[in-house]
């Protein structure tokens, strides 16, 4: 493209890296989708914008007004960097797991930022959902709800999806993304599904969560986890189990083992659900032993320094 005329236009068309075979001996081509060159640094900056933009056209949000939305972090940032550009207020609802970075920028974009307990089940009082739908409703307040709203799923199939058909020209044997919202996975993997039913949709859910349990049909375990993006306590509506051909769950060690390994070997520097898609995508490498892979990588280090990255992490 030319010059722009606004960031939003900057949304998208990530670029896509060979992983080398320093992280991956398998034999099998893995191309990672790169997406925290998004402006606001993830994959959510496509959802964010979406959202309002949807939002907007239907009626529902109009000039001067809040929005309100529960998310760990990234959902927000991209609301963020969308409200700021468009003149409106925002209020983030966040779990207390959440990294004090992403808390800070937030705030830096103009984001009022309401924190709430983890530990606690989506449908208790305290939790970030039901405090968001509190203040929506005591603020008239909008509530895109990434978790049923259809612009989620819907920006990945308008622009994610054929991105990545597009870069690999089509020459793909398997879609891998960690699963939260599911919007990603579902948007995407629809997408490259309706051009070749042939190609695997394999979405990686961190132990703790329970989409893998639902997907097999297992007795649930759940239990804190602190991979953050990922994984669920219930099965948000935007998420499509049907679109995917296999679920790989991956631990938090790992995950953030695996971020600083990239970090090392490639030069690429992300956050846990980053490293917890590439041990997901590694495994299922191992599986099918040929072909091209593409694994999307959510969102940069930098909201997880002191967690990932600081001396005391890096020591355990």
């Amino acid at each position: 493209m030319g010059v722009a005329k606004s960031i939003l236009e900057l949304i998208g068309n990530t670029p896509l890296l060979e992983l080398s075979r320093r992280i991956n001996p398998t034999g099998v081509r893995i191309l990672a989708k790169l997406e925290y060159f998004n402006p606001a640094g993830s994959v959510k900056d496509r959802v964010g914008l979406s959202l309002v933009e949807a939002a907007e056209r239907s009626g529902k949000l109009r000039p001067g007004m809040t929005l309100v939305e529960p998310t760990s972090g990234n959902t927000g940032l991209g609301l963020a960097l969308a409200a700021l550009l468009k003149g409106y207020r925002l209020v983030v609802t966040m779990p207390d797991k959440v990294s004090q970075e992403k808390r800070a920028l937030l705030q830096a974009y103009g984001a009022e930022v309401v924190i709430c307990p983890t530990q606690v089940k989506p449908d208790d009082p305290e939790s970030y959902y039901s405090v968001a739908r509190r203040i929506a409703a005591e603020r008239q307040a909008f509530l895109p709800n990434q978790y049923e709203n259809p612009a989620n799923p819907e920006a990945h199939y308008r622009s994610t999806g054929p991105e990545i058909w597009q870069q690999t020209e089509g020459r793909l044997d398997g879609f891998v993304a960690g699963v939260g919202t599911g919007g990603t996975i579902s948007g995407s993997g629809r997408y490259l599904k309706e051009q070749n039913p042939n190609i695997k949709v394999v979405g990686v859910d961190p132990e703790g969560s329970m989409i893998y349990s639902q997907f097999y049909r297992q007795e649930h375990d759940l239990h804190p986890y602190l991979v953050e993006g990922i994984g669920e306590e219930f099965i948000p509506q935007t998420l499509n189990l049907a679109i995917m051909d296999e679920v790989i769950r991956v631990g938090d060690q790992e995950s953030f083992e695996m971020a600083r390994e990239l970090l090392h070997q490639e030069g690429l520097f992300i956050g846990g659900s980053s490293g917890a898609a590439v041990v997901g995508a590694l495994r299922y490498a191992e599986k099918i032993r040929q072909g091209t892979l593409v694994v999307l990588l959510p969102d940069s280090g930098h909201n997880y320094l002191g967690r990932l990255y600081s001396s005391k992490a890096l020591s355990r």
